[in-house]
């Protein structure tokens, strides 16, 4: 049947992205930000007021809420998911989002930043936008919209369901969730108390994509001992642990094994922190490959290159440790072809052109498919994330809106 859709996306991601709700890698609490929760009571809020009467935000940050069943038919219960925070790598706070109306092509100068410029042959998303309403800052901080405008479409596709009860849907599940941006988006997750049984994460890129595939992750530290001495009476005697750092950084491959010279399918060793003195110097590294064997050959690669520059400093010692952070999620999704069929046939019917694609990084839906909720990407829309630079439009996100109505009409008609 024709369905009419009366928006509210636009309205609800203005309103989201002002709140500060950016996560601290260097927390020990959960959420790590308590101001995560401010969102989180907003989302409550706005549930209830809905009429989604068991809405509720825990004490970890999450938001929980059931849209239930309206079908005589035994549905499986899917989960929409998004996250709350912002990333740590820009700021988040006092966000000013800007609306270019009918665009009509071109770079897009950020108002309170002129340096800051969204530029049409560097964003060749930018071609599929013309006539559309794009939202951006006003180039002082990111704009939110990773994930924010995940939160917004599920959020007015609530709407949609509570405001359309003839549109038969089994029981949808969602779920708002704090710190994915630090790698801990799912580390307090109640599946019990979600009870579903497949999920979708609403954090993908341009309008019409669909992930079923992320990179596997590690995490790598080498921790280097050299040898100190009296900088005045060193000669023969200090080897500066520093030293030895700076020179394993300096022998990493700079083709085809790091973010800046790689693409598509291809991983990366990827340096991510360097600290110390003199006796004692870390290195912290992210190893990213679709390939558990190419995690390896990378880790393989990158101890290697320990042991050779070690040669050169005969009394100092390395530890190297390796710890898995997330695996490719293709792994489950293939044992459950029928989550991401369905998925293509959402994005069909609403209008776009389904294109299937693999994500280099990770989302929530990562780590959920591996404890047991399988749980593809859909798009959200958002572009330049955690940069100044990001962006997303209004048409997108209502395109994401409408993906989730057809999608969970399409569970309600194959059960």
């Amino acid at each position: 049947m024709p369905l009419t859709f009366t928006h509210t996306v636009t309205e609800r991601f203005l309103r989201y992205v002002t709140i500060d709700t950016q996560s601290d890698p260097e927390s020990p609490t959960s959420p790590s930000t308590e101001k995560q929760k401010d969102l989180g009571r907003v989302l409550v809020t706005e549930l209830r007021e809905m009429g989604v009467e068991d809405a509720h935000l825990d004490d970890y940050g999450y938001v929980y809420a059931t849209i239930p069943s309206n079908t005589d038919k035994k549905v499986p219960v899917i989960c929409f998911c998004s996250h709350m925070d912002t990333s740590p790598d820009c700021s988040g706070k006092d966000v000013k989002p800007q609306v270019v109306k009918n665009y009509r092509g071109g770079d897009i100068t950020l108002s309170a930043d002129p340096t800051q410029v969204i530029r049409f042959a560097e964003h060749p998303a930018l071609k599929n936008q013309i006539g559309n309403d794009i939202v951006t800052t006003d180039g002082t901080t990111l704009l939110g919209a990773d994930n924010k405008a995940g939160v917004a479409e599920i959020m007015d596709a609530a709407h949609f369901f509570i405001n359309n009860p003839d549109v038969k849907h089994g029981t949808i599940k969602i779920l708002f969730t704090p710190d994915e941006e630090i790698g801990r988006g799912v580390d307090n997750v109640d599946l019990k108390k979600l009870g579903a049984d497949f999920g979708y994460t609403m954090d993908g890129e341009s309008a019409g994509s669909v992930e079923d595939e992320t990179f596997s992750a590690d995490g790598a530290t080498i921790t280097i001992t050299g040898v100190s001495a009296h900088p005045g009476y060193a000669k023969g005697k200090m080897e500066h642990a520093i030293k030895i750092a700076a020179a394993i950084v300096e022998r990493l491959p700079r083709e085809g094994c790091s973010p800046e010279t790689t693409s598509g399918k291809q991983g990366f060793l990827h340096p991510i922190g360097i600290s110390g003195a003199l006796e004692q110097a870390t290195l912290s590294f992210i190893v990213r490959d679709f390939t558990e064997e190419g995690l390896k050959e990378k880790e393989t690669l990158l101890e290697g290159i320990v042991k050779d520059v070690m040669k050169d400093y005969p009394r100092s010692t390395y530890k190297f440790e390796v710890r898995e952070q997330y695996r490719n999620m293709k792994q489950v999704i293939d044992r459950h072809p029928h989550i991401l069929e369905y998925a293509i046939e959402a994005i069909r019917r609403a209008g776009l052109r389904p294109m299937r694609t693999a994500i280099r990084g990770g989302t929530d839906g990562s780590r959920l498919s591996f404890m047991g909720l399988p749980c593809p990407n859909i798009f959200a829309g958002e572009h330049a994330f955690h940069s100044r630079l990001e962006w997303v439009s209004r048409q997108d996100m209502e395109k994401a809106v409408q993906t989730i109505v057809h999608l969970a009409m399409i569970w309600e008609e194959r059960a």
